[in-house]
């Protein structure tokens, strides 16, 4: 059966995608969550619009967070924890620490943008990398310094 992506799916297509799937697969999922309709001339016509407005609307995403990121370029954050002996932390600094002295900064930036892979555990200055759009990451230096 032929059916047309209205979303990105991973392993099968994307926007606007024409594919081939079985009866089961478009029946069971993919038209039931709204992924995909049937192909038919018409359905091309309306998803061929869809796919024109969202291109605008990505297009716009996109340059709002290419000038953010103009913004953000060599910004150094500086987060102060409790540290022991051989600069440990007691805790441990986190997206969420760095959202936070985002929005401190005035820069509101969802902490699942944040891709810190693990937790940071010692004292040192760290390069954390900050998704602001699929296409736009930038990389934000993170001091961690001891508390007093």
């Amino acid at each position: 059966m032929e059916v047309i992506l209205r979303e990105d799916i991973d392993k099968l297509g994307n926007r606007g995608d024409l594919v081939k799937v079985t009866r089961g697969y478009a029946r069971n999922f993919l038209l039931p969550k709204r992924l995909a309709v049937e192909a038919t001339d018409s359905n091309r016509k309306i998803v061929e619009q869809e796919r024109q407005a969202h291109l605008r609307k990505e297009a716009k995403l996109k340059g709002e967070a290419a000038d953010l990121s103009k913004l953000m370029d060599g910004l150094t954050l500086t987060i102060r924890q409790k540290a022991g002996e051989n600069d440990q932390l007691f805790g441990s600094v986190t997206a969420k620490d760095v959202a936070d002295a985002l929005a401190a900064r005035n820069f509101t930036i969802d902490r699942r943008k944040v891709q810190l892979d693990e937790p940071i555990k010692q004292l040192g200055e760290f390069k954390v990398p900050v998704r602001l759009h699929k296409e736009v990451t930038v990389e934000i230096a993170v001091q961690v310094v001891k508390e007093e």
